[in-house]
């Protein structure tokens, strides 16, 4: 029976047609497991996957192992990014069990869902094994099996809450100490040959380098800098980047940023737009700038949907091969180009005849700006021009809550700066789409697909990651309504997902229950949805007026000192928030009418001079608003406008730290001498 057809997941749509009888994660599953009286076999993946597709095609796709697995199991399969609350438990079951994790994850379980057996990959003879022995297992020794497996559960729910405890044994500290600290780990973990910290694998520390630019931005500490700027500089010229069309690859396989895991993230590159677009505020490098606006140009281009979202994803593979439409050989340039320019494009662009990627294939770097600009273009767009001939990677079209909050940031922010009403156009079609379809009740759905909302309940990023997206928004637009929405979801995250510490739970109150309740405080590919929490309660804070919600904030980050002194790259977005409160972080009220040239420039100048985690807010000063002592904002303004006003008939813009402003100023000169760290 093909239980997958009606899925909004494109991943779970990818095995629809697998002779292996999958039911999607569902009671229903379990229930038919305790009816048949088997064990449960769990495969967790995404789209762009190539070890999942290379698990499809071996196992999943093969007639002999489907039926050992129909006949011996009911077979659940899951798309992480969809239900990352089920990822979450048993990926730590997995790696508690095994010492690491990765995708595909195998799991074994009985039907009460508790883990016998984790893995990742398995060939199809070791994968057939275990179906087998397993299965045996549960026929001839299911006492000790189930013995094992709720031992297993209790440790982790008891690790868990240990974890947790151990984690907010130190409920005040100096954000300054804390910060110092991480720089100092982070230094020690430093690639000074080619940027990054530790070794390959290596994936873009989108937050880590944010932290750091806020760090330099209030220290001017040289080293942070240098971490970042090398970093940010790497990766650009690198082969993770894709130097003919934009964007950037999941990660990069060795240490040299060279031959990149080819999946493109939609999350990934929203968080280095933002970062890239930083660095040029802070630098003024025109390399920063045309990454950032190039990997805007490529969400839109790639990724965008027909409704006004962002897909998650773009494949690794093109016709079963990680990489085919990226990689170039020196035949291949010369067949595009003729020989003069396929060699000059060969020098530039790093192409060998040996390759650097498999099979003679190079990845194209640009580890240099080309001397001759005109030339460079005319080769690099006919390269480009012929690769849109090739197939395309597959796209996982489904829209992410979560992530598409991070695009509305880095779209928004950028925009702004760079003098591009299109991006902040389309952040704005984002968050209406969000608004109109992923919210209901105040409630957030994590995934939609072709305008069809989907069913699993948004978990905490989604709500941090959203609120963050749309205060940022208002902020560049002066539209009230996003504080207002953004204040809603951050309410409902208060109630349903705190664990009555001060911390967050990853899964709401009245989620589905699982064999434990996952809160993950630490920074992966994504920020934590604790401290991306954190940061949309300190901004949400300042434009309301809000003490509760700032309290909220500072209780979040109270296991930031435990994660730096365990492993300070796992803190990135904590330490960005903790870069916010110690500048306090800024309020500025730029009011004026927005269609007006000098309101203009001085909301600009807000922006590029803004210190760390500083929040915004346009508009007339006219109208309604304000927030109640609990934080709640009402009216058509936001509450940090309410009482201002122009002075003398001009545009006037207000900088308050900590409830207490300056004097109004209304040139851009002097907002930027008001901004400017003392």
């Amino acid at each position: 029976m093909n239980r997958l057809a009606t899925a909004t997941s494109p991943y779970l749509l990818q095995h629809a047609d697998n002779p292996v009888d999958w039911w999607p994660w569902s009671e229903a599953a379990f229930i038919e497991a305790r009816r048949r009286d088997v064990l449960v076999l769990l495969s967790v993946g995404y789209a762009a996957c190539h070890w999942c597709h290379v698990m499809a095609h071996e196992s999943f796709e093969d007639e002999q192992t489907a039926a050992l697995v129909n006949e011996h199991m009911v077979a659940i399969k899951v798309d992480r990014e969809e239900r990352p609350d089920v990822d979450a438990v048993y990926m730590t079951a997995t790696q508690a069990m095994t010492g690491q994790g990765g995708w595909p994850m195998t799991v074994v379980m009985t039907p009460d869902g508790e883990p016998i057996f984790c893995g990742t990959y398995l060939p199809k003879p070791a994968f057939q094994q275990l179906i087998g022995q397993a299965s045996g297992v549960w026929r001839d020794q299911r006492e000790a099996a189930m013995d094992r497996a709720s031992h297993i559960v209790t440790a982790l729910r008891e690790n868990a809450e240990a974890v947790a405890k151990a984690m907010r044994a130190e409920a005040e500290f100096s954000c300054q100490a804390v910060t110092d600290e991480a720089v100092i780990a982070l230094s020690q973990n430093y690639d000074r040959t080619s940027g990054g910290f530790g070794g390959a694998p290596k994936v873009p520390p989108s937050m880590l380098l944010e932290f750091l630019l806020r760090y330099h931005e209030r220290t001017a500490h040289p080293v942070s800098l240098s971490m970042a700027e090398a970093t940010l500089d790497a990766m650009a010229r690198g082969g993770i980047y894709d130097q003919l069309g934009g964007g950037f690859a999941r990660y990069s396989t060795d240490a040299t940023w060279t031959v990149p895991h080819f999946e493109k993230m939609l999350y990934d590159n929203a968080l280095l737009a933002r970062v890239y677009a930083h660095q040029w505020r802070l630098t003024g490098s025109g390399l920063a700038r045309r990454i950032a606006e190039q990997t805007c140009d490529w969400m839109l281009r790639e990724l965008r949907t027909r409704e006004g979202g962002f897909a998650a994803s773009l494949d690794a593979d093109t016709e079963g091969v990680e990489g085919k439409f990226y990689v170039w050989t020196p035949a291949e340039l010369t067949a595009v180009l003729g020989p003069d320019d396929a060699a000059y494009a060969a020098d530039v662009f790093g192409v060998t005849a040996a390759g650097t990627f498999e099979h003679g294939a190079s990845v194209l770097q640009l580890r240099e700006d080309p001397a001759d600009a005109d030339r460079f273009a005319r080769v690099r767009d006919a390269l480009l021009a012929a690769r849109e001939g090739r197939v395309r990677p597959g796209r996982d079209d489904k829209v992410v809550a979560a992530w598409n909050g991070l695009a509305i940031s880095a779209l928004a922010q950028t925009g702004l700066l760079l003098d591009r009403p299109d991006l902040v156009e389309a952040a704005t079609a984002t968050a209406h789409l969000l608004a109109s379809l992923h919210v209901a009740n105040g409630m957030l759905v994590r995934t939609s697909r072709d305008g069809a909302a989907g069913t699993s309940a948004g978990v905490l990023e989604d709500y941090a990651c959203v609120a963050e997206g749309l205060l940022t928004l208002s902020g560049v637009t002066g539209e009230a309504r996003w504080v207002a929405l953004a204040g809603t979801l951050l309410d409902v995250a208060l109630a349903e997902f705190t664990d009555g510490s001060g911390g967050f739970y990853d899964t709401p109150s009245d989620g589905e229950p699982l064999i434990f309740r996952p809160a993950d405080t630490a920074d992966g590919a994504t920020p934590s949805g604790a401290f991306a929490m954190a940061a949309a309660l300190l901004s949400y804070s300042a434009l309301a007026g809000s003490a509760r919600h700032r309290a909220a904030a500072m209780g979040t980050l109270s296991v930031l000192p435990a994660i730096v002194a365990r492993y300070a790259r796992a803190g990135g977005t904590g330490l960005a928030v903790a870069e916010a409160l110690i500048s306090g972080p800024a309020e500025i009220a730029i009011v004026g009418d927005p269609a007006d040239p000098r309101t203009a420039d001085l909301h600009k100048t807000a922006l590029h001079a803004a210190p760390p985690g500083a929040v915004i807010a346009l508009g007339a000063g006219t109208g309604t608003g304000s927030a109640s002592a609990s934080g709640d904002v009402s009216g058509d303004v936001v509450p940090l406008l309410v009482g201002r006003t122009p002075v003398n008939g001009a545009p006037a813009a207000y900088v308050c730290r900590n409830f207490t402003c300056l004097a109004p100023v209304t040139t851009p000169e002097e907002l930027r001498d008001q901004l400017t760290p003392r």
